[in-house]
């Protein structure tokens, strides 16, 4: 996956590639419920990122709001070590992701 984070509008960027992974299971119930993959994470153009405080998770939880192919996103995950491990995918809802992404 490529990550991409364009500072504050000047001319300066990154990219920073990380490996990702999910659980087939937990795919599959992605699909059932948001009606998409996980394997699209790979495609997502984070915009910005958030630590998920909203439950007393077992392991720290990150949010993250981006576009794929231009529609807005949000990503449930978590770190574990350099891999990215995906939770959940689903289309953002365009008043949340205004509220998140500057």
């Amino acid at each position: 996956m490529l990550l991409s984070d364009i500072a504050g509008g000047s001319e300066c960027s990154y990219s920073l590639s990380v490996e990702i992974e999910y659980d087939p299971a937990k795919d599959e119930a992605n699909i059932a419920k948001h009606g998409v993959s996980l394997a699209l994470v790979a495609d997502l153009e984070i915009l910005t990122v958030e630590e998920d405080l909203r439950c007393p998770y077992p392991e720290p939880r990150l949010r993250a709001f981006g576009l794929i192919n231009g529609m807005p996103y949000c990503l449930a995950y978590t770190l574990r070590g350099p891999v990215m491990r995906a939770i959940s995918l689903r289309r953002a809802h365009i008043r949340e992701f205004r509220r998140h992404v500057p």
